[in-house]
């Protein structure tokens, strides 16, 4: 006879393991991008935008716009409204004329780029959380820092670097100071926007009011 038992036979559920924990993936942390990778992308998305706003350089260098000023004082408008217009130019007009006098002296570049690299590597892109530990001696974020200011200002005073970068700087803000006091502004370009209001970041691409100025119009009550 059939034995019709009704305990229910248990069901060997052989649970599965729970243990859905993720694991630490050293991979994606590897393949995300370096503070250096990450510093230079953005230098370089910083001047190519600055650079689309340049105005053309035969605009610039177009001799039949240069006359002399009748006075200081014309000097001085000329001065305002070209500067307000060729900005970005100018810019690069002082950046160039700096770049060849430090290649022109080589000892002086090196010594620039020993420093930049020692502010980027020792103190820009160190993690914080990890002192500086050279010789075998632990430095503090303020130690570190400290060297840092003390070795800077003994490399630009006390080395040619000083005397490199002043002298470059004079020579290119006096080329563009000539340029924009003996070039005569148009009124081609002097519409385009009011140089009074003009500030020094004036090229980022803010709207005018004479933009907005229709859609301002008060409605009649």
């Amino acid at each position: 006879m059939v034995s019709t038992d009704p305990h229910v036979l248990p069901v060997s559920t052989t649970a599965t393991a729970t243990t859905t924990q993720p694991p630490i993936v050293t991979a994606v942390v590897e393949s995300q991008p370096p503070a250096v990778r990450a510093f230079v992308n953005g230098v370089t998305e910083t001047v190519r935008g600055s650079l689309s706003r340049s105005r053309p350089w035969s605009e610039l260098l177009d001799r039949s716009a240069f006359t002399k000023p009748e006075s200081l004082a014309d000097a001085a408008t000329r001065f305002r409204k070209n500067s307000s217009y060729f900005r970005v130019n100018y810019v690069c007009i002082v950046a160039l004329i700096l770049g060849f006098s430090l290649l022109a002296h080589p000892f002086s570049l090196v010594l620039l780029l020993c420093l930049a690299a020692s502010w980027l590597f020792l103190y820009l892109f160190r993690p914080s959380d990890r002192p500086l530990v050279l010789f075998g001696r632990s430095f503090s974020e303020y130690e570190t820092l400290g060297a840092l200011i003390l070795s800077t200002i003994a490399v630009i005073f006390f080395t040619s670097v000083g005397s490199v970068l002043i002298s470059a700087l004079m020579i290119g803000i006096a080329t563009v100071g000539v340029h924009g006091a003996f070039r005569a502004p148009d009124d081609l370009f002097l519409d385009e926007q009011d140089p009074a209001a003009a500030g020094f970041l004036s090229f980022i691409g803010v709207p005018t009011t004479s933009s907005v100025a229709p859609s301002a119009a008060p409605s009649p009550v």
